[in-house]
């Protein structure tokens, strides 16, 4: 059998990863025609079919799995070995890919990249928000930002943000001739606007706690939504109560747009880390900013 050319089977693996021919050839610069067709020629020597393909979708088979478990790390090590000789240019350079959640990237992440990139010119970040919590091995990314809480054990994990709190808020319009709730379990005589958990398309229950009790309670209102942003623009207009990051919450609080129930059931809990796996080389680029996250 003719050896495998390396571009060849690197474009095995980056439609294994993607599952997409198009972000695939996307991300090689190549058509996608011209990618199907080498992953096609690349099958015909081996004489085993990699990939499963259907008109949604593009996922590996049993052989393309084994293969792409056994290629993948060598690619990745490529990688690193070629980003490393920019470490021995005068400026620190290359791409920072991170997945954060909505909030976390415009509360944290997007306040110290405003002070840390014109300091590195050659320096790039590539910042995913996405509400579900990711593999990050597996997409390639260098680090996520999340809560404490979400954090998988088998990371590093350092803490980048203040402690959290959330809000139980509703504009003055809704309130009004309405007995605010004293106990979480009142609210279900409320109208309560609902957030659609995307891992898993539950209904988020909201977490109280005061003293040594603990409970969830799940609202009911006529609006459901996926992003705080919504949630807050549908608390402002009346539709109902809101449960938010504090700090979202805070600039409509002082100026009398939203008032504010069940604070004391509102405690503080630890906030976002960047997290990253521990086996993982990292460059300096990312070193430099993991540092300054840390002292922010």
């Amino acid at each position: 059998m003719p050896r495998a050319n390396l571009n060849d089977l690197l474009a095995f693996v980056t439609v294994a990863r993607h599952g997409s021919f198009t972000r695939a050839a996307a991300q090689l610069g190549v058509s996608q025609s011209a990618l199907s067709h080498t992953v096609r020629a690349l099958e015909a020597r081996l004489g085993v079919r990699l990939l499963a393909r259907t008109t949604r979708s593009v996922a590996p088979t049993a052989a393309g799995q084994r293969l792409l478990l056994s290629l993948g790390p060598h690619f990745d090590e490529i990688e690193v070995g070629v980003a490393a000789l920019g470490e021995l240019r005068d400026k620190p350079a290359g791409t920072i890919r991170i997945t954060s959640s909505e909030h976390a990237a415009s509360a944290v992440l997007w306040p110290a990249l405003k002070k840390f990139l014109p300091r590195y010119p050659d320096i790039k970040v590539e910042l995913i928000s996405d509400a579900r919590l990711v593999d990050i091995v597996a997409q390639r990314y260098d680090a996520g930002v999340r809560l404490g809480e979400q954090v998988a054990r088998d990371m590093i994990a350092v803490p980048i943000g203040p402690v959290q709190r959330m809000a139980v808020v509703g504009a003055p319009a809704y309130l009004a001739g309405r007995a605010p709730p004293k106990k979480p379990q009142q609210l279900t005589a409320h109208a309560c606007i609902n957030l659609r958990l995307p891992t898993h398309g539950d209904l988020y229950a909201w977490e109280f706690a005061k003293g040594s009790r603990e409970l969830k309670v799940r609202v009911d209102g006529q609006l459901v939504f996926n992003r705080s942003d919504q949630i807050l623009d549908a608390a402002l207009a009346g539709f109902g109560l809101a449960y938010l990051p504090e700090d979202l919450a805070a600039p409509h609080l002082a100026q009398g747009r939203l008032l504010r129930v069940l604070e004391d059931w509102c405690p503080a809990f630890p906030g976002y880390h960047l997290y990253y796996p521990n086996r993982r080389q990292h460059s300096r680029a990312f070193a430099l900013l993991l540092e300054a996250l840390r002292r922010q």
